[in-house]
């Protein structure tokens, strides 16, 4: 017989755990759950960002519930015509519910982002770092690493080399990491005391910024350091609600 939990239930557990209320975010980022099916989950899939191309994906997966990190509503929604028609039809012909969350599972201290891709760099004793709409999302820790070695490392967890702005000193002794496109943004991570910042992405004049800030500065890619959420916060899933789940690759190489 398959395996089956109910959509409410899981949503509640998601919404307890990642304190989905109490977590300030961007008005777009709709966190929780953002499209409905008929009530039953089967099988869970997750991805980075939703679309018409990652839900095509989850249906493909025999998935009824597809988790996200970029939700479906960051710019105006409406009118639902061509591409979101057609988006919208088919979430619903297939039964397909969308949950999202976004600083939320950033900011988790063990399903995050942050903290996942923490741990796939041998970091610990983490603490508090970069405050973001009301709250820190970040964590920072102190150690004595090399640039190359923590480059190195940074290139094994998401699987491709990061780009580096090597503004700061060659031996890392304070590391911040905030995953996604946190570039614009170095002033307030030198404001926090590191010498060596872990983002995603951000825009040409940061190199100038991060020479004048002494920072050294870590661009893993948008998607790729933003990967290590969904897919803890679906295996947790998984296990506590006995349904199996399944990650959806469709990098953008951002």
């Amino acid at each position: 017989m398959k395996a089956k939990a109910a959509l409410a239930a899981l949503v509640k557990h998601c919404d307890g755990l990642l304190r989905t209320a109490a977590i300030g975010d961007y008005d777009g980022a709709v966190n929780g759950l953002q499209v409905e099916n008929s009530g039953t989950v089967t099988c869970i899939a997750a991805t980075v960002d939703a679309s018409l191309a990652t839900v095509r994906l989850a249906i493909a997966a025999k998935a009824d519930l597809l988790i996200v990190h970029h939700g479906l509503f960051w710019s105006p929604t409406h009118p639902w015509t061509g591409r979101k028609y057609e988006l919208i039809r088919t979430l619903i012909e297939n039964n397909l519910a969308v949950y999202s969350s976004h600083l939320p599972l950033d900011a988790h201290p063990k399903l995050g982002n942050n903290a996942q891709l923490s741990a796939a760099l041998g970091f610990k004793k983490l603490r508090p770092f970069f405050a973001s709409h009301g709250q820190t999302i970040g964590f920072q820790t102190a150690m004595n690493l090399s640039r190359d070695e923590l480059v190195a490392r940074l290139a094994r967890a998401t699987g491709s080399p990061p780009r580096v702005l090597p503004g700061g000193p060659k031996l890392c002794r304070r590391i911040g990491i905030v995953t996604g496109g946190a570039g614009g943004d170095l002033k307030i991570a030198a404001a926090g005391g590191v010498d060596t910042f872990i983002t995603g992405e951000g825009p040409h004049w940061t190199y100038a910024l991060a020479e004048e800030l002494g920072l050294n500065v870590l661009y893993g890619g948008h998607y790729a350091t933003e990967t290590f959420g969904v897919k803890a916060l679906a295996a947790h899933l998984s296990k506590k609600f006995l349904v199996p789940w399944t990650f959806l690759d469709h990098p953008t190489g951002l």
